[in-house]
């Protein structure tokens, strides 16, 4: 089975939650208090939600990519705008760019698998609005460099937090740091509802903004269908309320989730301890990450394939749509302004490269070819089953090495 560790704790709560609203037969997310048929579970989700990542504000969404989408007209970003993203992420943070207008500016990753600090100041220029952190993997990026750097040059930050819901760092959940922050509710992330998404957070004038972006204009509503006059020209990207019941249950579960893969990992880890040759990814925060994946470094991209070939998985480079050069639609961008051009090439980001052709994902709560984690555990594996892994893996790399 395929899917991220919420996919692995469907229930009872869920079915719970689904049944109360098809017992009700109302499924929008709009109603009258007064309606007893009315179950809002899109805006007890969007309270709850809020309050755990410690922002004020929340709109549930369709999607993670309506979520960037909604963050980016938030602010204003379009034609003319530059925005500047990691080459190692989903293709979402880039197409979203691209669709509000803008321009992404590719970015080196460092070991972290995120966006590297000490690349983002280099492609800032006059026409640079934004930056985009992708907290990739479920860890954290260095957030106090990023908000130093966005505080020094007055520009905005978009946490695309879609693949580290609840992710802590240095206190504080991912998505409260920046100026505004998307979530992802995908069948590969944290949580699910199979689809589905959020934005967070603490402007209200960002969250009135990315409200009516998501719902045709509307003022923001708990309830009721319209209120005041239509600020802006918006879309449709609202949740429903079925959505919603298994987006609030899956929430409810979040911290037994993290609380689970952070255990489960730490021991697959400590199975791995002191291998010569083998590092492991750079944590943001080791206590705060997600522990959806264990990422391994390997000392060379030879060595790497042998590995991969070997637990018949690949490394990161071959990980698809995450990964620039494997981005055939980006590849085929190319913009025209203040006398240059911009282009984006295979080979353009050589640190990236270099990193994602000598790392390997094992699944610990992710599993997903797509991400290079066909092999590995996940969240219900026994304590006898990760030793298993553990030592498969060791026994693995003692032959590569």
């Amino acid at each position: 089975m395929a899917g991220g560790p919420g996919s692995y704790v469907l229930g009872a709560e869920e079915r719970k939650e689904v049944l109360d609203v098809l017992d009700s037969g109302y499924l929008f997310r709009y109603g009258s208090e007064d309606n007893p048929r009315f179950m809002h579970k899109v805006a007890t989700f969007e309270k709850e939600f809020a309050e755990m990542m410690g922002t004020k504000y929340c709109v549930a969404t369709s999607s993670g990519t309506g979520s960037i989408l909604c963050c980016l007209a938030a602010l204003g970003i379009g034609a003319g705008d530059e925005v500047i993203v990691p080459g190692y992420t989903f293709i979402a943070s880039i197409s979203s760019i691209v669709l509000s207008g803008a321009t992404p500016i590719l970015a080196e990753i460092d070991e972290s698998l995120t966006i590297d600090p000490n690349d983002i100041e280099k492609r800032i220029t006059s026409r640079t609005k934004a930056i985009m952190p992708v907290h990739m993997l479920g860890n954290p990026c260095d957030m106090d460099k990023i908000m130093a750097i966005a505080k020094k040059y007055k520009l905005a930050v978009i946490e695309d937090c879609c693949q580290a819901v609840g992710a802590m760092y240095k206190g504080k959940r991912v998505g409260s740091m920046g100026d505004i922050a998307a979530y992802s509710l995908n069948v590969f992330k944290t949580i699910t509802s199979g689809d589905g998404g959020a934005v967070a957070t603490n402007d209200y004038d960002l969250y009135e903004h990315a409200f009516g972006f998501h719902d045709q204009g509307h003022k923001p509503s708990r309830m009721g269908v319209e209120v005041g006059n239509r600020s802006i020209i918006g879309m449709n990207m609202r949740m429903n309320e079925l959505t919603g019941a298994i987006s609030l249950a899956q929430l409810r579960k979040l911290p037994m989730i993290l609380d689970t893969l952070r255990a489960k990992k730490s021991k697959l880890k400590a199975g791995l301890a002191n291998i010569k040759g083998l590092s492991f990814r750079k944590l943001g925060d080791e206590d705060g990450e997600c522990a959806t994946l264990l990422t391994l470094l390997l000392p060379d991209k030879a060595t790497a394939d042998k590995f991969g070939e070997k637990i018949g998985s690949k490394t990161i480079a071959h990980s698809g749509w995450h990964v620039y050069n494997n981005m055939e639609q980006v590849l085929a961008l190319k913009y025209e302004y203040d006398g240059k051009v911009i282009t984006y090439e295979k080979g353009m980001l050589p640190q990236t490269d270099d990193i994602l052709n000598r790392a390997m994902n094992i699944s610990v709560g992710v599993v997903d070819k797509g991400l290079g984690s066909a092999f590995g555990i996940n969240i219900n594996s026994t304590d006898e089953e990760i030793a298993a892994v553990a030592a498969n893996l060791k026994s693995i790399l003692a032959e590569v090495l």
